[in-house]
């Protein structure tokens, strides 16, 4: 799982999950971002996952809590799309129905070079009554202007 978010299963997209920004008025409505960050989703992870930002996140920590939100939004084509090449698989597995994932807490943000960083974290989930976490540590590259989740360690 990981910015990373190793885990190779996915869900389809529900649409009535993220239906995307709503203009109501003057105003933006969107839901919260899954990231935790307390921000809605159109304004945090949202705005990487579709949009004239579209896989542009800043950072490597931008790249992980938009991978985290995508992991439960069940966007698996933007976690393939932020896969780097020599690490990608050639599809995600459908996430386990039921699977709810509950928070992410971020443990720590590096830069270990001025193209690579890690993030660590915590990720918590529930299925079938049962709460799991998966604590991480996500390597990235920036490549070609964009950074990539390579890999990640397990705790």
């Amino acid at each position: 799982m990981g910015s990373g978010l190793n885990a190779r299963a996915v869900k389809k997209v529900n649409p009535q999950v993220y239906p995307g920004p709503t203009l109501i008025g003057m105003s933006l409505l969107s839901p919260p971002c899954p990231c935790g960050t307390g921000h809605a989703l159109a304004d945090c992870c949202g705005r990487w996952h579709a949009g004239a930002q579209h896989l542009h996140a800043p950072d490597a920590l931008a790249l992980m809590r938009s991978r985290y939100s995508a992991y439960a939004l069940g966007l698996s084509n933007y976690l393939l799309a932020t896969w780097h090449a020599s690490t990608r698989p050639a599809t995600l597995d459908a996430m386990p129905p039921g699977l709810k994932w509950l928070g992410l807490e971020v443990r720590r943000f590096q830069a270990t070079g001025p193209h690579e960083a890690t993030v660590e974290f915590v990720a918590r989930s529930k299925l079938g009554g049962k709460a799991h976490r998966l604590h991480e540590t996500s390597h990235f590259v920036l490549e070609a202007g964009h950074w990539w989740y390579v890999d990640g360690q397990v705790r």
